[in-house]
């Protein structure tokens, strides 16, 4: 009697923990509500970026918005790492801090091994049009917006075949124009921005 009991308690158990992980798999898996007082941000248009982030040269920019409190971009941190690494002599790539917790740049670089500039300004995504993160935003040489959408369609970036971010990369760097990507690359993904309302 106590065997069945106790197989009883451990099946409900792991259905319990079943469950939790698919309601958070499920709740991440939803697009992010569209603040009431967003303004979009055509591709095309010219972006005044901050003056630390003024780069010297003449490479396309690549800005990672992201908040260390997010789950889903703790999850896309070695993904974009990845791109760095890759890219990292073809464009200039900064992050872009999007919390209302305080952190340093310092500590930013130092707790996820980022060796990129992180730059702490609020009023950038709204110049982006960003909402949610992590997102990815890349300006072409001229400053212009070339691409504003998700990393991958898989919120741990494994689907090799929606890589979205690295996919407008490339194509900014062959001389490409906007690739006509799929509403997974364009609907925002993620957490809320803080300061975003429902």
């Amino acid at each position: 009697m106590k065997k069945a009991l106790v197989i009883g308690w451990l099946c409900i158990l792991c259905m319990a923990i079943g469950g939790i992980f698919w309601y958070n798999d499920y709740v991440y898996s939803l697009p992010t509500p569209v603040p009431a007082n967003y303004q979009s941000v055509a591709n095309g248009k010219h972006i005044d970026i901050p003056s630390q982030l003024k780069f010297s040269n003449h490479k396309p920019v690549f800005l990672h918005f992201f908040n260390p409190d997010c789950p889903c971009s703790r999850f896309n941190i070695a993904h974009f790492k990845t791109l760095v690494k890759e890219y990292g002599n073809q464009a200039n790539f900064a992050v872009i801090l999007m919390t209302d917790k305080y952190y340093t740049a310092a500590q930013v670089k130092q707790k996820f091994n980022i060796d990129v500039p992180v730059v702490i300004d609020a009023t950038l995504a709204v110049k982006c049009g960003v909402y949610s993160t992590p997102q990815a935003v890349l300006l072409n040489t001229g400053g212009n917006l070339y691409y504003r959408g998700n990393y991958n369609s898989s919120r741990y970036c494994t689907n090799a075949k929606t890589e979205y971010a690295r996919m407008a990369l490339t194509a900014l760097l062959q001389n490409s124009q906007p690739i006509a990507f799929n509403p997974l690359a364009l609907k925002a993904y993620g957490c809320s921005l803080p300061g975003c309302k429902k």
